[in-house]
């Protein structure tokens, strides 16, 4: 089994799943993979998660399929976005969250994210896997159609080390 899975592999399967249009907020966990979009001119910075919710929106209304990244601590700055408008008005967006506080492990500032995530998220009925490096690319998939079937958003969370 692998210890992680490479940010160009990563993106790849995002690619050759139909995602097509990139934003979010930056963190050190999915570093590689922003980086991998950013050669590829693909990723679209935004400064706050809620923010990058709304470009999702009119990416996906301009016929794009979004991803957004945010760190769980950006979730919870997102959760109005999410049900005012992707839950809502079934406008769909890859998550990829990373999981900062996950098992106890991190910062202070992320232990009490860390903690609730997992049911945070089903609070807000958006299904969700936090893959092992063996699954990731599978739950791509995975991820990718249950967005498409339910217009609604999907979210991968990463834990410490996916991506090496």
């Amino acid at each position: 089994m692998n210890d992680s899975v490479t940010p160009a592999s990563f993106v790849d399967r995002l690619v050759a799943a139909g995602v097509d249009f990139f934003t979010g907020v930056p963190c050190s966990l999915v570093g590689g993979v922003i980086a991998e979009l950013e050669r590829r001119r693909l990723y679209f910075g935004e400064l706050r998660e809620d923010a990058a919710l709304g470009v999702a929106a009119g990416a996906y209304m301009a016929g794009k399929l979004p991803l957004v990244v945010m760190q769980n601590s950006g979730l919870g700055v997102s959760l109005n976005a999410l049900g005012s408008l992707h839950l809502l008005y079934e406008m769909p967006a890859l998550l990829l969250i990373t999981w900062r506080g996950y098992e106890g492990k991190d910062a202070p500032e992320h232990l009490v994210m860390g903690a609730v995530l997992p049911r945070l998220l089903d609070l807000f009925e958006i299904p969700h896997r936090a893959p092992d490096p063996a699954a990731a690319l599978a739950d791509v998939d995975w991820a990718v159609g249950r967005m498409c079937e339910t217009r609604k958003p999907v979210a991968l969370l990463v834990r410490p080390g996916l991506f090496g």
